[in-house]
């Protein structure tokens, strides 16, 4: 009878464990299908992965609210990854009514693989709904002492930052730190120095310890205990400073403006019939609500008259520059990430 009863107790706890895990269905990272009869209508997302603590309190807000406005039910199904994971996703054939992610140029591939028709451009953001810049963590009290790049290039100083063949976060790292070469090179020589750059991020990498997958993969290592110093976005740090990691936040004197994009996927909002729900969510990130969620979230507003209300929240770096400063992303994508750019010679040490 004993036993009996012991397996009755195992199969009751499964049977609850299964319908906790069904309840809770449509709620996490997952790509189930469209149309889902879980809600009057299912919106699908494809995001990078640094906005999910954000979006944790902002899809629920948007979903209440398009209830009050439709009296729809709306289900979320949401999948988190590195920005040029889940763009190649898209662009492959994964179902996202919305992109979001973390530059331009990966909402580029799938405009270019024919999925975005529309201009998501257009509007006084230029279609970004948040912006940041790169800066460098360091483990608490700063014991390296660091102030700018060079110091990451100094001997013993192990330094972490992702992929940029799998992480939008990761172009802009690297973006910023070649674009930190250029500045310092009209310094010294007048004019900018390709040849300068180069070196300057050959120097920094040198020091790198590993390229992890996603900018969330490689703050993991940092907190792990791997590297002296990480080099991130500042709404990464300020996120995790606020749930109580012990980081230091440095701005080095020159760095990169980061913009991040959101658009409606255009093909896969037609095929679904969620255009209405998609465009909707698209003007909530834009909108102030939305803007100052991300704030709170270590994020800089894109939204003008949220930005400045906000501007002294946020240090300005001395030699701020965005991407129009490396040529803009074309020009970008050709120089330093084409198969024979400069980030390649410089993994390949030559």
């Amino acid at each position: 009878m004993k036993r009996k009863s012991s397996i009755y107790r195992k199969l009751l706890a499964s049977l609850l464990i299964a319908s906790a895990l069904l309840a809770t269905a449509g709620c996490g990272e997952q790509e189930a299908e469209p149309g889902s009869p879980q809600g009057d209508v299912t919106l699908v997302i494809g995001a990078y992965s640094v906005v999910k603590d954000a979006f944790a309190e902002l899809l629920p807000a948007f979903k209440e609210k398009w209830r009050q406005e439709t009296g729809q039910s709306l289900v979320f199904q949401e999948s988190y990854e590195a920005s040029g994971t889940q763009a190649r996703a898209i662009a492959g054939g994964f179902e996202a009514d919305v992109a979001v992610l973390a530059m331009e140029g990966d909402l580029d591939k799938i405009e270019d693989a024919g999925f975005i028709s529309h201009d998501w451009r257009v509007g006084s953001d230029g279609g970004m709904i948040t912006e940041s810049i790169v800066v460098l963590g360091t483990r608490e009290g700063n014991p390296l002492g660091i102030r700018d790049w060079d110091d990451l290039a100094k001997d013993g100083v192990k330094v972490l930052y992702p992929n940029p063949k799998t992480s939008g976060g990761a172009q802009w790292d690297i973006n910023a730190i070649y674009g930190a070469g250029l500045k310092r090179s009209e310094e010294l020589e007048g004019e900018k120095s390709e040849t300068y750059a180069k070196s300057f991020l050959k120097s920094i990498h040198a020091n790198v310890e590993s390229l992890d997958k996603s900018g969330r993969a490689s703050m993991a290592a940092f907190e792990y205990g791997v590297g002296d110093v990480i080099v991130t976005y500042e709404n990464e740090l300020k996120a995790r400073i606020q749930q109580g990691v012990p980081y230091e936040i440095v701005v080095p004197k020159d760095t990169i403006l980061i913009q991040n994009p959101a658009a409606v996927v255009d093909r896969n909002v037609d095929k679904h019939g969620t255009r209405e729900v998609a465009e909707a969510f698209i003007a909530f990130l834009h909108a102030e609500e939305a803007q100052r969620v991300f704030v709170k979230h270590g994020f800089r507003p894109a939204r003008e008259n949220v930005k400045q209300e906000l501007s002294g929240q946020f240090v300005v770096p001395e030699g701020l520059f965005d991407i129009s400063y490396l040529g803009g992303w074309d020009e970008v994508r050709s120089k330093l990430y084409s198969k024979r750019g400069i980030w390649y010679q410089v993994l390949a040490d030559i």
